[in-house]
């Protein structure tokens, strides 16, 4: 029941957000969209007729998920780098629930939320380009959830370096190029990022819309390295988060002794005033 408290209150805090900044929200909306129709007239003038239609079909999948995946994942980062500036983080840390658990929830909010801005974009990109796609719930759904796994994972990873270091929005920025790259670049082209986070559940979500395929005529290897892959990154993203934590707080610690002019007694080996 906590749990579900905690979930429904960040669920509304994070649409309560978006409504009251409904400027920003549909500047951010259109951003993409434009991206897609940049995407969609180069195919048209450049790109080859034989094969305009696959061309079309994948961008309209890509740009959709890009924003998905840089939305979601450093949605958190930015979170702790809000509440740092708010100087609200601390009383985070004062929560029975602990840090990480409203952080999880706060993702999967921001997941929901921002899946219904993905369809939005999806529909707005096959109504301009006039290819539509299969969205068949039943099997893109579940791929989705499984992927969003691993995008939890990187996004404790982020959330770990943002409570360390405070200002990351250089990075943030160089990092949603990294993840357009991971999106758009297809699995057959770089096998290699098979290994990388959410990256083999953005394929199979591709080729299912693309070719019209259920879960059953998906090879079930897919299935278990996009399990596998979703663990691995949710246990390491929670790892370095709880360390980042730790390293955070020492550092807190010893500056503020080192602020009230302590030291460590030799004999004693314990903190004295000076």
């Amino acid at each position: 029941m906590r749990w579900l408290n905690l979930l429904n209150a960040n669920i509304r805090k994070e649409y309560i957000e978006l409504k009251r900044y409904l400027p920003n929200t549909i500047a951010l909306l259109l951003t993409f969209y434009f991206i897609f129709l940049g995407a969609f007239f180069g195919i048209m003038f450049i790109g080859d007729p034989a094969s305009f239609e696959m061309n079309v079909q994948y961008s309209i999948v890509s740009v959709a998920f890009w924003s998905l995946t840089m939305m979601t994942m450093n949605f958190i980062g930015f979170a702790i780098i809000t509440e740092a500036m708010r100087g609200t983080l601390e009383q985070l840390y004062m929560s029975p629930m602990g840090v990480w658990k409203i952080m999880l929830t706060r993702i999967i909010a921001q997941f929901l939320l921002q899946t219904v801005i993905m369809v939005i974009l999806l529909f707005a990109a096959m109504l301009t380009s006039g290819q539509w796609l299969n969205l068949n719930p039943m099997t893109t759904v579940p791929i989705i959830l499984v992927t969003m796994v691993s995008m939890t994972g990187v996004s404790f990873m982020i959330a770990g370096l943002a409570i360390i270091v405070k200002q990351i929005q250089a990075f943030l920025q160089i990092f949603q190029f990294v993840l357009m790259g991971l999106v758009f670049v297809p699995i057959s082209v770089a096998p290699f990022l098979t290994f990388a986070p959410f990256v083999k559940g953005v394929d199979m979500v591709r080729t299912v819309m693309i070719e019209n395929l259920t879960l059953t005529q998906l090879p079930w290897s897919d299935y278990g390295i996009l399990i596998a892959n979703s663990i691995v990154y949710l246990v390491l993203g929670l790892i370095v988060f709880r360390k980042c934590e730790r390293v955070a707080m020492k550092k807190r610690v010893t500056w503020a002794v080192l602020k009230r002019g302590m030291y460590i007694d030799d004999d004693s080996g314990i903190w004295v005033q000076k």
